[in-house]
């Protein structure tokens, strides 16, 4: 289970007169955990595996980043999973206010491995000696220019056998699939106690906010930077979750 208590998502349960680009500001950072469990299919499955990957790659005197690591849940991932000495994780977010919730999540519990938390830009980190990077539902919000970059900087930062674990929203080419597979989502945000209202709301708040790729791009990307292995470890719906290795 998670680490983190929360309030209850209500961030778009009234009407609002104006609808705003979405925000990582406090007001979200507040609800994040409950709204984040409530609208993405399978997270803590993902965060659940994360860790089992983490026992796998991790290594002694290693560095592990967690790209824009929002309340810091996947950096706990790690955090519990890694048994070397000599490691660090870097926890960057440019949220000031969800890396604050971060920080004091993080270090209530006394794991072994020290976290750095970085109030700052994933696209200007310096990422060296990596083990593991993650970016767990980050890619989807940058501009489609910095993606590539990104992957580019985080394969030349990772050491040989490294882990790169990427989850993302997708938009599939199929626009009948691609209708079919967002209402069967909606489906499951009602299941979890949205209204429409909220639903609506949320969705035209994250319009060029959230712009997902599809799986195509994500494997074409991996290869453009220099992946040879990587493959879809978990999808439901239109959430996927990927793994790519720097070869030895």
């Amino acid at each position: 289970m998670s680490d983190i208590s929360t309030l209850p998502d209500r961030v778009f349960a009234q009407p609002l007169d104006t609808i705003h680009r979405f925000r990582f500001d406090e007001q979200v950072a507040e609800v994040f955990p409950d709204m984040i469990q409530r609208s993405i299919p399978g997270y803590q499955t993902i965060l659940d595996t994360l860790g089992i990957f983490t026992q796998k790659f991790a290594t002694p005197d290693a560095n592990y980043y967690d790209l824009g690591c929002s309340l810091g849940a996947a950096t706990q991932a790690m955090r519990r999973n890694i048994n070397y000495p000599g490691g660090t994780i870097y926890a960057i977010d440019n949220s000031e206010a969800m890396l604050k919730r971060c920080q004091q999540h993080v270090n209530a519990f006394n794991y072994t491995t020290p976290v750095k938390f970085i109030n700052g830009d994933i696209n200007t980190l310096t990422i060296e000696n990596a083990a593991i990077v993650v970016l767990n539902f980050t890619l989807q919000f940058l501009t489609l220019e910095q993606r590539q970059p990104l992957l580019n900087k985080i394969y030349q930062g990772l050491k040989p056998g490294g882990l790169l674990f990427l989850s993302e929203k997708l938009f599939f080419p199929n626009s009948e699939m691609n209708e079919l597979l967002t209402n069967l989502y909606h489906d499951f945000k009602r299941r979890n106690g949205y209204s429409d209202l909220e639903i609506s709301q949320k969705r035209s708040a994250l319009e060029n906010v959230l712009r997902p790729d599809t799986l195509d791009t994500h494997y074409q990307r991996l290869k453009t930077a220099g992946f040879n292995t990587f493959n879809t470890w978990y999808q439901q719906l239109n959430f996927c979750s990927l793994i790519a290795v720097k070869d030895v």
